[in-house]
């Protein structure tokens, strides 16, 4: 089958062998998968990023749920954001059929152990025609909804999770530095619990009108107005959690300089790169730094059921559909924020 290939972290388009569905597990087609902005960083940093994880895993004691890290010589096929059409069943697999389409917590486990889909060398992700998934972690959609909507449940539940995590509460407000499509799924949980003022800051006029889209109160280009200025005009007054979304070195570090005394900051964006802060900027302000990964499996349910009652409607997010063959120009592509959001491949 057709497969958009990680080696050595490149990208190429190549023929690879079909996943086969063993016990419990499923075979699909895959009918949409977003690309997501930690699969372009993971071809840039992902050396990096993978060796502090063996670093992280040495230091716990084993465990049967930790993921099987993929070897970077070996073939891997990302995309952890997929909807699928189920084409057959392995044994014991009892609540799906032929047919059903379905998204499914990226993840998937055998006799090996637990594999992630999208960053295994045994299960191919979504830049691929098809792959396999365990029957226990996947949702049917709703009938009616569109799988390329409904590919969107990934991105949604890591906008979930972080609010969640956030604690934050009616009364507070939120300030959202960086509006890809992270920082753009934290504005749409917080307008659907009814928090308010949302602020969203992103040098993009494309992403702000996302944002406001999505439900912020107020967006700003922060080369003219600081996104803790703009707060400190629409209120000021409010507790403050600010959602440093963008990922890339030094934000922590300035998010710490703007926020004001006794804000939560949630630090949603990956990145995947050595950082510096100076510490005395949280002590003096009594800043609380909380950082977050992914999402429960309540969580994503959470997700795919908002985007099915029409809670949310993330269809303008999508700006780009390419084939298999197109994905490498796509991760190209996804670099001009003016152009793209969010490019879904449909094989």
């Amino acid at each position: 089958m057709r497969a958009a290939v990680m080696r050595d972290w490149s990208l190429r388009v190549d023929d690879i062998a079909e996943p086969v569905a063993g016990a419990g597990q499923v075979l699909t087609q895959v009918l949409a998968c977003g690309i997501c902005g930690s699969d372009l960083h993971m071809l840039v940093h992902g050396e990096e990023s993978r060796r502090l994880s063996a670093e992280m895993s040495a230091d716990q004691p084993p465990s049967a749920l930790s993921p099987i890290m993929f070897e970077p010589h070996i073939d891997t096929v990302m995309g952890h954001e997929f909807c699928c059409e189920v084409l057959d069943l392995g044994p014991g697999v009892s609540n799906l059929k032929q047919g059903d389409i379905i998204v499914s917590f990226p993840v998937t486990f055998d006799e090996q152990g637990v594999h992630g889909v999208g960053f295994s060398n045994k299960y191919p992700g979504g830049y691929s025609q098809r792959l396999v998934v365990n029957e226990m972690m996947s949702i049917k959609v709703p009938n009616g909804l569109l799988p390329e909507l409904a590919a969107l449940t990934e991105p949604l539940a890591v906008g979930v999770h972080a609010v969640e995590k956030s604690r934050i509460a009616q009364g507070d407000a939120a300030l959202i530095i960086g509006l890809g499509p992270v920082g753009l799924a934290c504005i749409a949980e917080l307008k659907m619990r009814g928090i308010g003022p949302i602020i969203g800051a992103d040098f993009s006029p494309r992403r702000r009108a996302l944002a406001e889209h999505l439900g912020a109160d107020v967006v700003v280009d922060p080369r003219e107005v600081p996104g803790i200025e703009a707060w400190r005009k629409i209120d000021g007054q409010k507790p403050l959690v600010v959602f440093e979304a963008v990922g890339v070195p030094g934000m922590i570090e300035q998010t710490m300089r703007m926020a004001p005394k006794d804000a939560r900051i949630l630090i949603v964006g990956a990145c995947m790169q050595e950082d510096r802060i100076h510490p005395m900027l949280g002590i003096g302000k009594e800043l609380s730094l909380q950082f977050v990964l992914g999402y429960s499996p309540a969580e994503f349910g959470s997700a795919l059921s908002a985007i099915a009652e029409g809670k949310v409607d993330l269809s303008p997010l999508i700006t780009g559909r390419v084939s298999i063959d197109d994905v490498p120009q796509a991760f190209k592509d996804l670099g001009n924020p003016e152009e793209h959001a969010k490019i879904l491949v449909t094989p």
